[in-house]
């Protein structure tokens, strides 16, 4: 009876990742198929894999630099933003913890629809690929904040800052010592959650223009 609970609980994982990883594999195998309709019975091929490498090549190129620009820019401007806002707990931290979580609250249609609103006029920056990346950062920089903000919180930053001057480091000598250990553990799981920008196609669609 012990082992129920235990049994249990193994079993609702088990179908769980069923449920995840089962339509992914038939995904992949469906497209290695030499004919989808007769199934695995007519084969596995790599045909498909290079007909859509060929005409989206360019494309799958391009979602990858925007995905490593959009992590570079989001860890710029996130990791200082979730230090200031840790640093400095109150309410305006608290109102521009808010106003930076806006963008989780919008579609990433409305987003892009948004961008086009304030930058369409600009012809140039529009019908370049920064454009997107725009979208993009505002859409992840969020994840990258909170998951930052959520260590830096459990951590005593002035009291730490204090004993570190009163060894007589300087502001910045300071900084360098508690920063690069501290968040570093944080920079993985940031990241991570920042690759939602490898996913994120309403704000790539809604930014498009037919120059790219």
């Amino acid at each position: 009876m012990r082992r129920l609970p235990h049994l249990l609980s193994l079993m609702v994982t088990l179908l769980a990742c069923a449920f995840l990883l089962v339509p992914t594999v038939q995904s992949v195998l469906a497209g290695l198929t030499a004919n989808y309709f007769r199934g695995l019975s007519s084969g596995l091929t790599l045909k498909w894999v290079a007909e859509v490498w060929t005409l989206y090549a360019d494309s799958i190129f391009l979602s990858i630099w925007l995905a490593v620009a959009c992590l570079v820019m989001t860890l710029i401007l996130g990791v200082p933003a979730a230090y200031a806002l840790a640093r400095n707990p109150g309410r305006l931290s608290r109102i521009l913890e808010e106003f930076i979580s806006l963008p989780l609250a919008v579609p990433g249609l409305a987003l892009a629809l948004a961008l086009l609103q304030l930058y369409g006029a600009q012809q140039g920056f529009r019908a370049h690929w920064s454009f997107i990346l725009v979208g993009h950062v505002l859409y992840t920089l969020p994840f990258m904040v909170r998951a930052v903000q959520a260590v830096l919180a459990a951590i005593d930053l002035k009291t730490l800052e204090e004993g570190a001057a009163s060894l007589g480091a300087g502001r910045r000598g300071a900084l360098s010592i508690l920063w690069f250990p501290t968040p570093c553990p944080v920079f993985l799981p940031g990241a991570s959650r920042s690759s939602h920008s490898l996913s994120e196609s309403s704000i790539s669609h809604g930014c498009f223009t037919r120059r790219f």
